[in-house]
């Protein structure tokens, strides 16, 4: 499970998340008490709330999926979904995660 931090102006809203959630990982997604749960890809389970005014995921990971091009898509989707929902780029939240950890 990882926890991301919310740049300023991104709501910590579950609805915004699912529309993020649609417009990243097109099927179905359920909703259950605040959690929002799809599968895409090589990924046979996403799960993502909202805690403490932060956005948590959590992903399992389909290890039948061996094709590339495949995993590479779902590597993508996964990116874009995590920039739209936290507003911070990939460089940043590696950034934001070090800093958590007091490695900077």
């Amino acid at each position: 499970m990882q926890q991301y931090k919310l740049k300023r102006g991104f709501k910590p809203d579950v609805d915004r998340i699912y529309s993020v959630m649609t417009e990243c990982f097109p099927g179905e997604i359920s909703r259950n008490e605040g959690v929002l749960e799809t599968s895409f890809g090589a990924m046979s389970k996403i799960k993502v709330w909202i805690e403490n005014k932060m956005l948590s995921v959590d992903t399992v990971s389909d290890k039948t999926v061996n094709d590339n091009e495949i995993v590479l898509q779902t590597n993508k989707a996964f990116r874009d979904f995590l920039y739209k929902a936290t507003g911070y780029t990939a460089k940043e939240r590696i950034k934001n995660a070090k800093k958590e950890v007091g490695g900077e």
